[in-house]
């Protein structure tokens, strides 16, 4: 039996992570009579992609109110472990491409649904007006405190990529499992928060708990006028930092639930929802 995110998780995750949203089924003309039944999908994406998915979902919702879209936003190596474990999704939202590759090898996805969305971009992050002395990520080590993402999400695995090919880290086979103990001692002992996920990040960075972090350049968007940019991480360093979207095998949905997902996934690959990406600091070019 699949595991329902909201009954089960809801009183562990907070409101921030899962965020219910109506309208959702539209972009293509020619749903079909099963979408067009009132029905629920769930939508499990990147933490990084809150933002821009509420305004995607409000998009689709003014062709399509009858279909009520919950989203549960988290790392992307929490949700997959989530969706391996049994929990009920119809959409998965990745920040990166292992995670969904990982349950492609697993024949979790709906075969021929699975698209490449966006591409982001790895940045050092600090409050405007910190005074810190960081400029970028090859002196990260001057500040007094830093965030990161653990290994297992995304931006963590990516910023540890771009420690590496920035001779600042030693080489591994699997930079997702350098931790931040061995960063904090390569970069002189400095303080490291470790945190579960991009938003969390930001979080201790624009609370001022931290003086420094990475995070996406999407992560920055409503936060212009408290965050400066101090260094966009080239893509040599980090590699493309590409989104994936796929359908996943829910046993337990209805034909107008798979309908719904399928058509959801259409529209957010569609012309109208990549205006709405941009809009949002993402990349569209991949």
């Amino acid at each position: 039996m699949k595991k329902n995110i909201g009954k089960i998780m809801g009183p562990v995750l907070s409101a921030a992570l899962i965020l219910s949203i109506f309208g959702c089924s539209g972009g293509a003309k020619d749903v079909t009579k099963a979408a067009a039944e009132e029905t629920e999908i769930q939508v499990f994406i990147a933490a990084s992609l809150s933002t821009v998915m509420e305004k995607v979902a409000a998009a689709y919702n003014e062709k399509h109110p009858e279909v009520k879209i919950s989203f549960n936003a988290d790392s992307s190596g929490t949700l997959m472990t989530q969706i391996e474990e049994g929990y009920a999704c119809d959409v998965f939202f990745s920040a990166a491409k292992k995670q969904m590759d990982t349950l492609e090898e697993d024949k979790l996805l709906i075969e021929g649904s699975r698209k490449d969305v966006v591409n982001n971009q790895v940045c050092v992050i600090t409050l405007k007006d910190s005074g810190t002395l960081v400029t970028g990520l090859k002196d990260i080590g001057k500040a007094s405190s830093i965030a990161l993402a653990d290994g297992s999400v995304p931006v963590g695995r990516y910023t540890r990529q771009a420690m590496v090919n920035a001779g600042m880290l030693e080489e591994a086979e699997d930079v997702s499992k350098i931790s931040t103990k061995e960063i904090s001692a390569a970069l002189g002992g400095v303080e490291i928060s470790e945190q579960s996920n991009v938003s969390k990040v930001l979080a201790a960075v624009t609370e001022g708990s931290s003086e420094v972090g990475t995070t996406y350049y999407s992560d920055t968007y409503g936060y212009e006028d408290r965050v400066e940019i101090l260094e966009k991480i080239s893509y040599d360093l980090t590699g493309n930092v590409i989104y994936p979207i796929a359908c996943v095998k829910n046993d337990e949905a209805d034909e107008a639930e798979k309908a719904a997902a399928d058509d959801f996934v259409k529209f957010v690959t569609s012309d109208e929802a990549k205006a709405i990406f941009e809009g949002c600091y993402f990349d569209t070019d991949v």
